[in-house]
């Protein structure tokens, strides 16, 4: 087995465990009514775009979720949730000297200890369980979406039920109609955009694929000219009313299912490593990619 396939495994019993772990870092997180930011790097970011339009659609309060890079702090926020793996991305490192600099309430989520990230950050919750030894996330990043989620006031018994059942599931049969097309588009709705952003990311890092992701409203807006025989369309989450129709006219393959989206995801997780297998790809070590982005500050 790859590291992946072993990482993917986990993630039921992953959230589980970290959400009995809520009373002891509840404090650390954004209260309701805080003005709050994520910030975080690919994957990391796409978690924050799904806890930040969760959190809003609860009424906890304005929620924004920047790539490190791109981030408009200086809006003004009372806390900031600062997600990173390896707590040595360039990128994040400057966001959390600038929050400190500023004496702005921050936390970050870690895997990694003795990190320059998880060392400087005013808090840090760190999640070294969850580590990865394959560049590409899957259960850190789901872990610690389980984990917001939860302070949130959201049950995830659902989730690990589900994602248990997934991964059950015969990976011979569970991808009936995906397993020979040449490209996906991933669709979500509300916090689900995320993990589109987020599924599409997986499909490319592993499998060198073709996939793309878009709200599930906007996809009839132009990416639809895409759908053809021998594609498909993935949902997660919830699905406009008359768009599978409208991709299955195309001949392209709509694919969904009504599982808790965190569930789905796994589902994505383990499809890509059905199709690395079937390409003769090693998905722990994607093309032109490293476990952080560490930067040359001459550069």
């Amino acid at each position: 087995m790859t590291f992946l396939e072993q990482e993917i495994a986990t993630q039921p019993d992953d959230w589980a465990r970290v959400v009995q772990r809520l009373p002891e870092v509840a404090d650390l997180l954004p209260r309701p009514g805080e003005r709050v930011a994520t910030i975080g790097c690919g994957t990391s970011w796409f978690m924050g775009q799904a806890y930040a339009v969760l959190r809003e659609s609860l009424g906890q309060g304005v929620t924004d979720a920047y790539a490190a890079s791109e981030h408009h702090l200086a809006r003004g926020y009372d806390r900031v949730v600062v997600i990173t793996r390896s707590g040595t991305t360039s990128e994040v490192i400057e966001v959390v000297d600038e929050l400190r600099a500023a004496g702005t309430p921050h936390v970050a989520i870690v895997a990694t200890p003795g990190t320059p990230v998880a060392e400087a950050a005013q808090s840090t919750i760190l999640l070294p369980e969850v580590d990865e030894q394959s560049v590409v996330q899957t259960r850190f990043a789901t872990t610690v979406l389980a984990l917001l989620r939860a302070s949130l006031g959201e049950s995830l018994e659902t989730a690990v039920a589900q994602a248990r059942e997934v991964l059950a599931e015969d990976a011979e049969t569970a991808y009936e109609g995906l397993l020979d097309v040449e490209q996906v588009s991933f669709l979500g709705r509300g916090w689900t955009v995320g993990l589109a952003n987020e599924a599409g990311l997986k499909l490319r890092e592993s499998v060198q694929f073709w996939a793309e992701a878009y709200p599930a409203m906007e996809y009839r807006h132009g990416p639809i000219s895409i759908a053809a025989p021998g594609r498909a369309t993935w949902a997660i989450g919830a699905v406009p009313e008359g768009l599978a129709e409208q991709v299955r006219a195309t001949g392209a393959h709509f694919e969904h299912r009504d599982l808790d989206p965190m569930a789905e995801l796994v589902r994505l997780h383990r499809y890509c490593v059905v199709r690395a297998a079937a390409a003769g790809i090693n998905p722990d070590e994607p093309r032109n990619l490293t476990r952080s982005i560490i930067l040359d500050p001459a550069g």
